[in-house]
């Protein structure tokens, strides 16, 4: 589908961020942790306040993060936030929030706050790809070679690393079948480990784009020195 100048398709990024910092080992959420001294958090919604076919913007975090993001949002000039609400217990749950405020009908993206290096073209032709295809989600070619191995750790197979793909997000959906998949899964007790899985799981076909390999998510440790190696990269 060719869309003409200015007949871009429009979408609803919901960036998921009531996560802790258990992993990171720190008692700060990592969204709030510093990157080149700006919070993770306004790294990535800058990105998506910068994508052409985002319209608006809602915040899932912790009730207690509501003024923090808030405040956050304000400061770094983040104009297209519509929402910021409470999450739940789980990922699932929380993104559930979000779609609750979502308009059947449209383009929801929905994206890990604590990954703030996509690109707002990579956010674009993911939205560009979903209107085109019913979904979208980004993913990128294993580097390492990638084997099968037995309950005792011994090998298997060796996989083609060409028919495998690392999901990333943001992932794109149509809000309506998002909000069934979810239901659905809800209702079976079928619990995701990405909105993609949950999709599949209600028996939606989801298109993969090719990913960027900076997407990385910030969630341990480790990750910081890389995050920081990646920003300087990126902003050569």
């Amino acid at each position: 589908m060719l869309f003409k100048k200015n007949q871009l398709p429009s979408a609803t990024a919901i960036i998921v961020a009531a996560g802790s910092g258990t992993r990171m080992g720190s008692n700060v959420n990592k969204q709030f942790i510093m990157i080149d001294n700006m919070p993770v958090l306004a790294h990535t919604l800058l990105n998506f306040q910068n994508a052409k076919t985002i319209e608006s913007i809602i915040i899932v975090t912790k009730p207690e993060s509501i003024l923090t993001v808030s405040d956050l949002a304000r400061e770094f000039g983040i104009t297209k936030v519509a929402h910021i609400v409470p999450g739940g217990a789980t990922r699932q749950e929380s993104v559930s929030c979000g779609l609750a405020l979502s308009e059947n009908g449209r383009l929801v993206a929905i994206h890990d706050g604590a990954r703030p290096f996509v690109s707002p073209e990579k956010i674009d032709e993911l939205v560009l790809a979903a209107e085109k295809y019913g979904s979208s989600a980004p993913g990128v070619v294993p580097k390492d070679t990638v084997k099968s191995v037995t309950a005792s750790s011994n090998v298997l197979e060796t996989i083609d690393r060409n028919s495998l793909r690392l999901i990333q997000t943001p992932q794109v959906f149509h809000a309506d079948e998002l909000k069934l998949a979810f239901l659905r899964a809800a209702e079976s007790g079928f619990e995701g480990t990405d909105d993609c899985s949950v999709a599949e799981f209600a028996g939606f076909q989801v298109h993969i784009v090719d990913g960027e390999y900076t997407n990385i998510k910030v969630t341990t440790p480790e990750d910081l020195p890389v995050a920081e190696a990646i920003y300087n990269f990126l902003k050569k």
